[in-house]
């Protein structure tokens, strides 16, 4: 997989560790937890290349308005069925049926499904210009059409099986059906407008609320720009720059390896918006180095799982569910990338403290300065990717073209690249390797995307969404508290068995209604129900990021996972600060000035929740200098840091300065006992201390 080489030096100079390019093989972004995957060869190779640049062609055309149908200006609709038939059908030759179908070849059965899946998502695309101007989806379309659509959506909840595993599949399926019979008594408040087979067909695969909603809108706007933008930074040695900068920058720290891998996972998450490809890729070059450097497997892979898992929290480039609370929201990516911002600072902080404890309870150094890469060499073999990056985020940020901005830089990346980088200068094989890696990403994308859409149709269809709001409330009798622990509940449980973009879309539908009706701020409560779907990656029994990094570190996956709840911990609190004062999500009057003072309040008191956690505190010393107080005072730390981190006003009984004089009355006595029993001279054999 990926190594890391020793460049050649003096014997009497010490050897520095220079890092390979962790990308070099450009591996697969995955969103899903399938690993097992058919490698396309030969013609079918060429088919997706083919296909791939197609798609983004396709991208650029609707984006820029280039015309490059003469005469014709193509349709939204027309442009994501085009989308769907390019990319779709690919997924049944790349992800196998069953764990027996064959990797080597193609069966004859996911053939017919590729020819099957193509030649519906065509009859569609051609016909649903005249469904839009007819208004076919309320009725009236034609039998050609509706079988049409009856083969889309059984393939479609075919590729969601295959791309997201049975748990997602069982979880879409019965919603997607339940207009049918959404007039059945026991459904209780789940009770809705019933629609007939026809009726129900034609609304899920020809409007606009449906198959053709708000997850392929995404990603046919946004995320197709931004997947491309990832897989080129990548692939032009960006992930070797990034690694070896983290080294170079944090790795001489007191637990100095421990504090690169999250540095490095931060850095490579912001650009490639993947979990598992962050683990895979930075995991294989900081979890050796972490163990050699005393941190024992399972917590050193717990740390790669949880910086990995800020990967598709931290701008400018999230996961592809960012993009679709984007559309939810019907604001712009730059609103959502904004958003994100403070809460990505804060786990990231929260990590390093947990990290810096750790290390100083443990007493673990950092690594030489010598056998470091050096700080200018490093910047000098990378710069221009910084300018890459300013160029994505002043586009983002200040011009507001979400759609346009990864294309240019991209382009930009590309040129820069061709005329200052030897190493990676790109070839016509290179580009063959880029449109394929960048295939098998929509593919998967794409099955997961359109067959969720149906999740959105069905609750449109039936018009339940408003009366479950009210029936939501009523249960939790108007208490914003108790809603928000039943979202997080329910959040966490369905991450479990779902992708982070699944699960958001169906809290989006059932669970944010209710709180929005609370007076709760919109951008916050999909915040809140982002973070919490995604916690899965952590939180055993799923826990894929913390499995996928113990596998590296050669660590009990379940031991690794509890490590990592227990490392990330920061994670679970911050979703309901943001809800209760959602400055921090930059939201609300002057929210920029609001926003950083909450920000320092809740990093001061991550520090105290930490030093608890790891029986550590900074400026104290080691808890375990307290004797039988450890386990009390670790406790008063961390309520007294939660208490301070926690923001006041708002649905809180308590204003900001109560809130935080009561954290404070909690915390300065904790702190001077554990001063005072940590600091006392040690006894002497005869009962004697020292003075």
């Amino acid at each position: 997989m990926m190594s890391s080489s020793t460049s050649t030096v003096p014997q009497d100079e010490p050897k520095r560790v220079v890092f390979d390019d962790p990308h070099g093989a450009a591996g697969n972004m995955q969103e899903a937890e399938v690993t097992r995957v058919r490698t396309l060869r030969g013609a079918w190779r060429w088919t997706l290349i083919v296909a791939t640049a197609a798609t983004i062609l396709l991208c650029i055309n609707q984006q820029f308005s280039l015309r490059f149908f003469v005469g014709y200006t193509q349709l939204n609709t027309e442009y994501f069925y085009l989308l769907i038939a390019l990319m779709l059908p690919f997924t049944f030759l790349i992800f196998p049926g069953t764990e027996r179908a064959p990797l080597d070849r193609m069966p004859w059965y996911d053939l017919v499904l590729f020819v099957v899946t193509f030649a519906a998502a065509i009859i569609l695309m051609v016909n649903v210009r005249k469904a839009a101007e007819a208004g076919w989806e309320f009725g009236g379309a034609p039998n050609t059409v509706i079988a049409a659509g009856l083969v889309m959506w059984v393939m479609l909840m075919e590729a969601l099986r295959r791309t997201g595993g049975w748990s997602l599949l069982l979880s879409v399926l019965p919603f997607t059906v339940y207009p049918l019979f959404a007039e059945a008594r026991w459904l209780g408040p789940f009770r809705g407008t019933q629609s007939t087979l026809e009726q129900a067909t034609a609304y899920h695969v020809l409007s606009g609320e449906s198959l053709l909603g708000i997850p392929i809108q995404a990603f046919a706007d946004t995320v197709i720009g931004f997947l491309v933008f990832g897989t080129a930074l990548m692939m032009t040695g960006a992930g070797k720059f990034f690694i070896n900068l983290a080294f170079a920058l944090c790795g001489t720290f007191r637990g100095g390896a421990a504090k690169v891998c999250i540095f490095a996972s931060g850095l490579l998450g912001m650009m490639s918006g993947s979990i598992i490809s962050n683990v895979l890729t930075a995991g294989t070059m900081t979890i050796p180095v972490m163990k050699k450097s005393g941190f024992r497997a399972s917590y050193a892979a717990a740390i790669e799982a949880c910086a990995s898992t800020g990967a598709v929290l931290a701008p400018p480039v999230m996961g592809a569910t960012a993009f679709v609370i984007a559309q939810f929201l019907n604001v712009s990516y730059a609103d959502v990338a904004l958003a994100a911002i403070i809460p990505a600072v804060l786990y990231y902080a929260g990590l390093f403290m947990q990290v810096d404890a750790y290390a100083a309870r443990h007493k673990l150094k950092g690594i030489p300065r010598a056998e470091l890469p050096r700080i200018m060499d490093t910047i000098k073999d990378g710069w221009y990717y910084v300018f890459v990056i300013a160029l994505l985020i002043v586009m983002l940020l200040y011009f507001k073209r979400e759609s346009h901005a990864p294309f240019y830089a991209t382009a930009l990346l590309l040129v820069l690249n061709q005329f200052f980088s030897k190493d990676t200068r790109w070839t016509f094989a290179t580009i063959g390797k880029f449109l394929e890696v960048n295939g098998r990403t929509f593919v998967e994308l794409v099955g997961i995307l359109a067959g969720c859409g149906l999740l959105i149709g069905a609750f449109s269809m039936t018009g339940v969404v408003s009366s479950l709001a009210n029936d939501l409330l009523h249960i939790a009798g108007d208490n914003a508290f108790l809603l928000l622990g039943m979202c997080a509940l329910t959040s966490l449980i369905l991450g479990l068995g779902l992708t982070t973009t699944a699960c958001y879309i169906f809290l989006a539908i059932l669970v944010a209604p209710a709180l929005e009706k609370l007076g709760l701020n919109r951008m916050a409560v999909h915040m809140f129900i982002f973070y919490w779907g995604m916690l899965s990656s952590i939180t055993p029994p799923v826990a894929i990021a913390s499995f996928a990094a113990a596998g590296i570190a050669g660590s009990p996956a379940m031991k690794t996972g509890w490590e990592s709840m227990w490392v990330g911990s920061i994670i679970y609190f911050l979703p309901f600060f943001f809800v209760l004062n959602p400055a921090l999500v930059l939201q609300g009057s002057s929210p920029y000035l609001a926003g950083l003072g909450l920000m320092g309040l809740a990093a001061f008191g991550t520090l105290f929740i930490c030093g608890g956690i790891q029986g550590y505190q900074p400026f104290v010393g080691d808890l375990r200098g307290t004797g039988s107080l450890e386990w009390p005072i670790r406790v008063l730390l961390v309520i007294g840091g939660f208490v301070v981190a926690t923001p006041g006003g708002g649905i809180m009984p308590l204003s900001q300065m109560q809130v935080t004089l009561l954290g404070l009355g909690i915390l300065l006595p904790t702190i001077l006992i554990a001063l005072l029993l940590v600091r006392r001279p040690p006894v002497m054999p005869d009962g004697l201390r020292v003075l």
